[in-house]
């Protein structure tokens, strides 16, 4: 299955110059884990919780000097919207992220998806598989 049929078209985004307030207040609002940095339309970096965590609160930096450039995972790994289901997994592993923004040819962002939108999927898979068992063996 195509990652654009799983993916999230609305992609949390901002500048590569939002404070670290900006963005921990965006997740808050957007009830998200991440925000995909972007110049221009195109992706350049991610910024999660879990970069807030520890590049900010766990060092003796000082939030109100710092911003997204500051602390985004500038090694963006993205994929495009043609690719599959199984590459989705298997960069997620290979890379250790759990987000891949979504990008066209022209590195446009077109979505994102996560890990927890693959397990997600995998579970409706699991319970459509578990109606054809229930529906296929002798009543106990």
């Amino acid at each position: 299955m195509p990652v654009q049929n799983l993916a999230r078209s609305d992609v949390v985004t901002a500048s590569i110059d939002a404070s670290i307030r900006d963005l921990a207040t965006t997740m808050r609002d957007e009830r998200v884990g991440s925000v995909v940095v972007t110049e221009a339309g195109a992706p350049v970096g991610i910024v999660t919780d879990r970069d807030l965590t520890v590049r900010v609160l766990a060092t003796d930096a000082d939030p109100a000097a710092l911003d997204a450039a500051d602390v985004m995972s500038p090694d963006l790994h993205a994929i495009g919207p043609d690719d599959g289901f199984y590459q989705a997994t298997e960069m997620m592993r290979r890379y250790g992220v759990r987000r891949l923004p979504v990008v066209d040819d022209d590195r446009n962002l077109r979505g994102i998806i996560t890990a927890d939108d693959l397990n997600e999927l995998l579970a409706d898979e699991h319970q459509e598989m578990a109606g054809v068992v229930r529906a296929q063996r002798p009543p106990y």
